[in-house]
């Protein structure tokens, strides 16, 4: 037996295992068919008689358990409290007179915390350069950019509107023919070397174009073949970027941007947010990860496979959520449920051993969280998931919840100094 576990014997006798028995007869009455008795009316001895007593112990074990457990808690209030999971339980012994059942135990495990203060972990310093900044502005641009139809040569940005028929070995060959195609230049959609030699022509012309197609091609038949398209440029449309004014601030609807000055310091701002809070997950799991090291603790394994399981749960409705069903996942994947739980576990006694280690410094420090403190936190979160706090209080599993949640950042805020 693990030292996490414990076992506890609780008997149910005289009138509660009486009516136990009572109840099983009941039930198991209604099913046997005894000559001279409509079903469920035959007299509890001539029942037995011809059935045995031992034939109601697993159906009234089964009304005694519960009454067992209950008893067990509030017999042993300290150890009820410590429990991890539900217990396992088996029946040790079962007569006319008493039922004794054996409830073991997994109680939360020991942490013996090492150092997790003063670690010498920092936090990553955020800069945003000017690259950045641009290119955040130029994709803002291109979202209310319009196509317009030039007259002039291609040139690279430009959208061509193309026929083109393609042929290896002065044969066609499948799937390489298309009309109306818009083809962005630039954009590698196409094999390499055929954008580039659309450029300079204008609508109505067509050209030869010569290409290799790539060794890793994806198309076996294909791979490093030497290809001719025959190409008609039907239309060129240049992509014309919107002006900074009025209008286009109007369009941009966004709140704190008047003119292109505010446009760019919104940008900055948003990317250095980004940056900041992939910092501090950065640092938050260095900083974890550097006490977990000085933590000694013998995880129970029930407590690990409970976490597999909520990981399981999280991750299945974030593939539904992506528009799939775990099925089509294993299939696209090559997995299935019993390699991707194995994949999460070492995460999972990560978690749990970080949790447990948090737990603890709580216990340690004397950490606590008031109701105003919980009720703020909650109004936070509430607005950051567009709820209300009522709403997000309930879905969370009520304020105690919440409190659990400001401890753990306290203790985190400790271990940061």
């Amino acid at each position: 037996m693990s030292k996490n576990e414990k076992t506890i014997e609780i008997k149910i006798e005289g009138k509660e295992w009486e009516n136990c028995l009572n109840k099983a007869y009941s039930k198991a009455n209604k099913k046997v068919k005894i000559d001279g008795f409509r079903p469920g009316k035959a007299p509890k001895e001539i029942f037995l008689k011809r059935y045995g007593i031992e034939s109601l112990y697993n159906e009234a074990s089964n009304y005694a358990v519960d009454i067992a457990y209950t008893k067990m808690l509030k017999e042993n209030k300290e150890d009820a409290e410590k429990m991890v999971a539900y217990p396992s339980i088996k029946v040790n012994d079962v007569n006319e007179k008493d039922i004794t059942f054996e409830f073991t135990l997994t109680l939360k495990p020991t942490v013996k915390l090492g150092k997790y203060k003063s670690l010498g972990i920092k936090k990553e310093e955020v800069k945003v350069t000017k690259e950045e900044i641009e290119t955040g502005v130029k994709n803002i641009l291109n979202r209310y950019a319009e196509d317009i139809v030039k007259e002039g040569k291609i040139k690279k940005g430009d959208i061509a509107d193309i026929n083109y028929e393609g042929f290896v070995d002065g044969k066609a060959f499948e799937g390489g023919k298309a009309k109306n195609h818009p083809l962005k230049i630039g954009s590698g959609q196409f094999i390499p070397g055929f954008e580039d030699q659309l450029i300079g022509l204008k609508a109505g012309e067509d050209k030869t174009i010569e290409v290799t197609f790539p060794k890793d091609y994806h198309a076996e038949n294909l791979k490093g073949k030497k290809a001719k398209f025959e190409v008609h440029i039907n239309e060129v449309k240049e992509v014309k970027l919107p002006e900074f004014n009025d209008e286009f601030f109007e369009d941009l609807a966004m709140e704190n941007v008047k003119s292109k000055e505010d446009l760019y310091k919104e940008i900055e701002e948003n990317i250095k947010k980004h940056k900041d809070m992939h910092a501090e997950d950065e640092y938050l799991e260095k900083l974890l990860e550097k006490a977990s090291e000085n933590v000694e603790v013998d995880i129970p394994n029930v407590m690990i496979d409970e976490e597999v399981e909520r990981m399981y749960k999280r991750f299945e409705n974030q593939v539904k959520s992506n528009g799939m069903n775990l099925d089509m996942y294993y299939k696209l994947t090559n997995t299935n449920e019993e390699t991707l739980k194995t994949e999460m576990r070492k995460n999972a006694q990560r978690n749990v051993k970080d949790r447990l280690m948090l737990e603890a410094i709580m216990e340690k420090e004397k950490i606590e969280a008031s109701d105003e403190e919980a009720n703020k936190e909650a109004e936070k979160m509430a607005k950051n998931y567009g709820v209300s706090k009522e709403e997000l209080i309930m879905n969370f599993g009520g304020l105690e919840t919440i409190k659990y949640d400001v401890k753990m950042k306290k203790a985190i805020d400790l271990m940061k100094k």
